[in-house]
């Protein structure tokens, strides 16, 4: 299935100043005809904007233009040190202005928002914090949940409603940032994540634990990606280090405080939901009732893991294409 490498013609390398650090992303348009609309692609953990490179290609055969940052901490972007700078840089909040900005200077009013992982759960917020930014949007695994009218640490959460998110509590931790400094332990690091396999069958991770250390050695290449691809990351990954990815898991409170004043709003654009039905990070039952703060919900499954975008792609860009053609239906010729 075609998608975009590291350097491919079909899209350029940019950076932007937004609200004083320093993003990179890479820009697509379509090769000819009108553009319909403006599509931000928004990365999870542990990804870079290259995550969406399969998606990229079929977007652009629909006429939108693509724009795929890598966020704070990833890759070519800023990644701020905490301390002395503060945890609120690593905010969905500050993620939200930040893509408002980047929208500004491209001279967007108004985008379609696709998210997955980390990404889902931000294209929610620019949706809260900057409605009218936004005509559309879609996540992938990632479900919406509201902004909470109390404050409950992650190791309660952990230790009550949701123990798969104990991997969490490793990431928040430090120990990773300690132990993956090279750039052998990062590809190691990331064959973990993406389902690389022992000798012995054994895995690199698991989400009621985290990172397995014993087995990290040994992992064989992940299949979801090739040398050229995983090499990128390596290399993107070792720019600055583990600790602006990680600062993602230490944001709980900073966004809860960010939040309060959102706690009536509903999210009114449309939305697609694609869930995996073999995430272990983000199960099904996540997403159980978002119809009541989400009106306008479409609902889709595929049948993989938290990676869907690499294992299934072709059935996620399916969902995606005609998510879009309903939704431009509805609202006329142009999201």
């Amino acid at each position: 299935m075609d998608y975009i490498r590291p350097n491919d013609p079909r899209m350029t390398h940019r950076t932007a100043n937004l609200n004083g650090k320093n993003y990179h992303y890479l820009h697509a348009v379509p090769p000819a005809g009108p553009i319909k609309s403006t599509i931000f692609l928004i990365h999870g953990w542990p990804d870079l904007s290259l995550g969406w490179r399969y998606q990229v290609p079929f977007l652009l055969a629909q006429h939108y233009r693509i724009i795929c940052p890598d966020m704070l901490g990833y890759g070519g972007t800023d990644a701020p040190r905490v301390p002395p700078e503060s945890i609120a840089l690593y905010s969905f909040k500050r993620a939200a202005d930040d893509m408002r900005e980047l929208g500004r200077q491209l001279g967007v009013d108004q985008v379609v928002l696709g998210g997955h992982d980390w990404g889902g759960a931000i294209v929610y917020r620019i949706a809260l914090y900057h409605p009218s930014f936004v005509t559309a949007l879609f996540s992938i695994c990632t479900p919406y949940l509201p902004p909470a009218s109390t404050f409950t640490p992650l190791s309660a959460l952990v230790a009550t409603k949701f123990p798969n998110w104990q991997y969490q509590l490793q990431l928040a931790s430090g120990e990773v940032e300690e132990k993956v400094k090279t750039k052998e332990d990062i590809r190691q690091f990331l064959n973990a994540l993406y389902g690389g396999v022992g000798p012995q069958g054994e895995w690199g991770f698991e989400v009621w634990r985290g990172l397995l250390w014993e087995h990290l050695e040994g992992l064989g290449r992940t299949r979801l990606m090739g040398e050229e691809v995983l090499e990128w990351y390596v290399e993107e990954y070792a720019r600055s280090g583990m600790h602006g990815p990680l600062n993602w898991y230490r944001t709980r409170e900073v966004n809860f405080e960010d939040e309060l004043p959102l706690r009536a709003k509903t999210i009114d654009v449309p939305v697609l939901l694609i869930q995996a039905t073999k995430d272990d990070a983000l199960p099904l039952a996540l997403a159980q009732g978002m119809e009541r703060v989400v009106p306008n919900l479409t609902k889709r499954e595929v049948e993989t893991s938290h990676w869907v975008l690499w294992q299934a792609p072709g059935e996620v860009n399916v969902f995606v294409g005609e998510w879009l053609e309903e939704v431009e239906g509805g609202r006329g010729s142009k999201l």
